[in-house]
C-alpha cells in the first residue's frame, strides 16, 4: 500500500494455574470419561469462568447426553447496511448466475498530516496577481484487487463535496444513502470525468510487472483547484492543523459516481491526492538558488471517512425462488443473507436442569456449476451475530466475542462453528430475564421480541490494521466483495449436535 508522504517532497531530495487447566486436572482426578461424546461434554463446558468450579466428591458422577435438532434457515435480503467501510467499491457488474445487477459508488474525504507545512511563500511560483500557483492536481484511486475485465471500458464523473454539508464522523450512514446530495451545490457539475480500465495501458509491461507497482486509476482535477488548495495554506494555515478543519473549510472530498460500463468492479483501499507545484530553493548538487519541483499529499485513510453506495437490482425474483428450494443464499454485496432461527426451545425441553455444553453447528455448500469465464467469489470467513446486533456489531467497531458472535472459516466445502452452547444459553436467559422484567408470559415475550432466537450469517474481512493471525481480536469488516454461495437449507431443514452434560449422586 502506498504509504503517506511527507508533508512535502522535491525530486531532489511458578505461578497458580488457570481456570481452564484446573477444570482439567479436577476431571482427570475425579471424574470416569465414559468415551468421545463424554469427553466432548466437559472440555465444552470448561472455560475461564471460575463461578463454575467446584469440588467433586468420590460420589459425584458426571453424565452425558446427545441428541440432533433440526434447524429452520431461510434467505433474508438486507436493504442497506453501514456504508462506512475500510474498501471502496467502484464499478458495475451484472451476476452471470442470476443477472442480478450491482452498481457500486463512492464518497471519501481526505486526512491531513499533523504539523503539516508547505515551503515559504515568498518561495512558491506565482502569477501576476501574487497568488499562488499549483502546477497540476491528481486524485489517485488505488486498488488492491478487482472483479471482472481488465479491459473493460468504464467511466466515471468525479463531484467536489460541500462544506456546509459534510458526511460528519459519528452519525450512521448506509449503503441505500444518496452520495449526491453532498455534492456543492455552487458547483453541481463534474469537476472532472474519468474514462478507465483495471489495466493501466500508459504503463509499459515492465511497471506493470514490478514489485513495487500498485495498481491506481488517475484522475486530473483542475490546476486551479489545486491553487485554491495551497493558498488557503497561506491565508488559513489554522485550516491544515487536522482533518476535521481541512474537510470543514478546505476540501471536504469528492463523490466518484460511476456513468457508464459494465463487468468490472474496482476494490479500493486508499486514495491520495497529489499537488504538484514549484518553488525556489537551493540546489543539492551545484548548492545554487534554482526551481524545484514539489508535491504535496493529501490521503484517504482510516483517519477520514470514506462511504459506499450499493444499487441492486433484481433481487426480488431471486429470494422468491429460493423460498421454494432447498438452499439458501449468501450474496454480496447485494445483501442476501442466510438466517438461522436457533431452535433454543428444543433444546431446552426435558433438559431443564442440564448444562448445554457443547453445540456444534455445519453448514454445507453447494458446488457452483457456473461456468462464467469470471465466477463471483466464495466467502472465506463468515460472520454469526444475533439478528437484532447485526448493524451495531459494525457500527460500534466490535469484534467477534464467542458469545453473541462467532466466526469460522471456509474449509473443504462447509463452514464449521464448533460450539455455539454460550450463544443458545445467552438467548435463553435474555428470555426468563425478560418475562421476569415484564411479567409476560413465555409465549407472549416471544411473541413480542420475534428476533430473540435468530441469528444471521454474514462475510467479514480482518481490519487492515491487524494481523490475520489474530483475526479472532481483531476488527471485523463487512466483505462486499462480488461474493455468491449456496448453503444447504430453508426446505431442507438442517441438523445441529448437542451434547448435555450434568452432575448426579
Amino acid at each position: 500500500m502506498p504509504m503517506p508522504m511527507p508533508t512535502f517532497m522535491t525530486k531532489y531530495g511458578a505461578k497458580a494455574k488457570t481456570a481452564k487447566q484446573q477444570c482439567t486436572i479436577l476431571l482427570n482426578m475425579k471424574a470416569k470419561f465414559l468415551g468421545f461424546i463424554l469427553a466432548s461434554a466437559i472440555l465444552g463446558a470448561c472455560d475461564d469462568n471460575t463461578g463454575t468450579l467446584g469440588i467433586l466428591d468420590d460420589s459425584d458422577q458426571i453424565t452425558s447426553s446427545y441428541t440432533q435438532i433440526q434447524m429452520k434457515t431461510t434467505t433474508i435480503q438486507v436493504d442497506s447496511i453501514p456504508a462506512v467501510n475500510g474498501t471502496c467499491y467502484l464499478g458495475q457488474v451484472t451476476d452471470p448466475e442470476t443477472k442480478t445487477r450491482i452498481k457500486a459508488d463512492f464518497l471519501t474525504q481526505f486526512h491531513t498530516m499533523e504539523n503539516y507545512k508547505l515551503p515559504a511563500k515568498s518561495t512558491m511560483l506565482k502569477d501576476s496577481e501574487g497568488k499562488v500557483v499549483a502546477d497540476s492536481i491528481v486524485v489517485r484511486l488505488y486498488f488492491n484487487d478487482f472483479y471482472g475485465d481488465s479491459t473493460n471500458v468504464m467511466k466515471m464523473n468525479v463531484y467536489e463535496l460541500d462544506t456546509l454539508n459534510v458526511i460528519e464522523e459519528g452519525k450512521k450512514y448506509y449503503t441505500n444513502l444518496d452520495l449526491s446530495q453532498f455534492i456543492n451545490a455552487q458547483r453541481p457539475e463534474p469537476i472532472a470525468q474519468k474514462v478507465f480500465t483495471a489495466r493501466d495501458y500508459t504503463e509499459d509491461e515492465g511497471t506493470l510487472n514490478g514489485s513495487n507497482y500498485y495498481p491506481n486509476i488517475q484522475v486530473k482535477l483542475p490546476a486551479e483547484y489545486g491553487s485554491f488548495i495551497l493558498n488557503k495554506y497561506y491565508e488559513h494555515p489554522e485550516y491544515f492543523k487536522n482533518s476535521y478543519e481541512f474537510i470543514h473549510h478546505v476540501c471536504p472530498g469528492f463523490y466518484f459516481n460511476l456513468t457508464q460500463g459494465d463487468g468490472t468492479m474496482l476494490y479500493l483501499d486508499v486514495s491520495a491526492m497529489d499537488i504538484y507545484f514549484s518553488y525556489t530553493g537551493k540546489s543539492e548538487t551545484t548548492q545554487k538558488d534554482t526551481i524545484l519541483a514539489g508535491v504535496t499529499r493529501f490521503a484517504a485513510t482510516g483517519e477520514v471517512i470514506q462511504s459506499n453506495h450499493m444499487d441492486v437490482d433484481g433481487t426480488k425474483d431471486l429470494l422468491q425462488a429460493s423460498l421454494n428450494s432447498s438452499h439458501t443464499y449468501i450474496k454480496t454485496p447485494v445483501g442476501l443473507y442466510t438466517q438461522l432461527e436457533l431452535p433454543i426451545n428444543e433444546i431446552y425441553r426435558q433438559h431443564e436442569q442440564d448444562s448445554v455444553s457443547n453445540v456444534k453447528l455445519t453448514l454445507n455448500r453447494y458446488n457452483d456449476f457456473n461456468t462464467s469465464h469470471y465466477a463471483l467469489g466464495i466467502p472465506q470467513t463468515l460472520l454469526l451475530v444475533r439478528k437484532k446486533d447485526m448493524n451495531s456489531f459494525f457500527e460500534n467497531r466490535k469484534t467477534a466475542d464467542n458469545i453473541t458472535s462467532y466466526t469460522t472459516s471456509f474449509n473443504v466445502n462447509q463452514y464449521v462453528y464448533s460450539n455455539i452452547a454460550r450463544l443458545i444459553s445467552y438467548c435463553q436467559q435474555e428470555k426468563y430475564a425478560g418475562m421476569k422484567e415484564t411479567g409476560l408470559t413465555e409465549a407472549e415475550w416471544e411473541r413480542k421480541n420475534p428476533d430473540w432466537n435468530k441469528a444471521i450469517l454474514i462475510p467479514v474481512t480482518t481490519s487492515n490494521s491487524q494481523s490475520s493471525s489474530s483475526s479472532s481480536s481483531a476488527r471485523l469488516l463487512l466483505d462486499m466483495k462480488l461474493n455468491s454461495m449456496r448453503l444447504v437449507g430453508e426446505n431442507q431443514p438442517i441438523s445441529i449436535n448437542v451434547i448435555y452434560s450434568k452432575f448426579s449422586k
